[in-house]
C-alpha cells in the first residue's frame, strides 16, 4: 500500500475508447488516480460526473484524471457514452494495479464478506511520487478537494 512520498507503482492498462494508458507516459504531469467499485452505480456515477465537470480545471492544473475499476473496456465505453464522461477510465480486470495500490480489500455488507475495491484516490506529482492519498472516499465534495490539492501541488 503506497504512502505519500513513495514512488507510485507504474501500470499500463487498456482504456475506454481503445488503446492503453500508463503512468510512466504521463511523467511531467500530475495524475489523479481514483479507484472505484463499479461502472454505472450511483456513487461511482456521481464521482465520475464530478471529475468530468472539473476536467478543464484539472487540465489547467497540469493534471490528468484516471478512473480505475475492474470493469471491462466495453463496460467503460458504455459508461462514458451514457453519461458523457470526459475523463480516462482504465480497466484493471486482472486486479494487479488494484493490488499494487492496496485498494483490493475485504468488505462486508449485510453480514456477508467479499473482496472489492475500496474507493480511494491518489494524487501523484509530476515526478511520479505519491503526494496525497484519500482512503474510504465519500463522494460528495471529493472532486473539489482533489482539485484544490492538485492546484496547490
Amino acid at each position: 500500500m503506497p504512502d505519500p512520498g513513495q514512488t507510485a507503482p507504474d501500470f499500463t492498462l487498456p482504456r475506454d475508447g481503445g488503446g492503453d494508458i500508463s503512468l510512466s507516459a504521463l511523467k511531467g504531469r500530475k495524475v489523479v488516480l481514483y479507484f472505484y467499485p463499479k461502472d454505472d452505480t450511483p456513487g461511482c456515477t456521481v464521482e465520475a460526473l464530478d471529475f468530468t465537470a472539473r476536467a478543464a480545471a484539472f487540465d489547467a492544473a497540469n493534471t490528468t484524471v484516471i478512473g480505475i475499476s475492474k470493469d471491462s473496456v466495453k463496460k467503460h465505453d458504455k459508461f462514458v457514452a451514457k453519461h458523457g464522461l470526459g475523463i480516462a477510465l482504465a480497466s484493471d480486470e486482472q486486479g494487479s494495479t488494484c493490488e499494487d495500490y492496496g485498494v483490493w480489500v475485504e468488505k462486508s455488507m449485510y453480514g456477508k464478506t467479499y473482496m472489492g475495491i475500496d474507493r480511494s484516490t491518489f494524487l501523484i506529482d509530476a515526478e511520479g511520487r505519491i503526494a496525497q492519498v484519500w482512503r474510504k472516499v465519500k463522494v460528495d465534495g471529493h472532486g473539489a478537494e482533489v482539485l484544490a490539492a492538485a492546484e496547490a501541488l
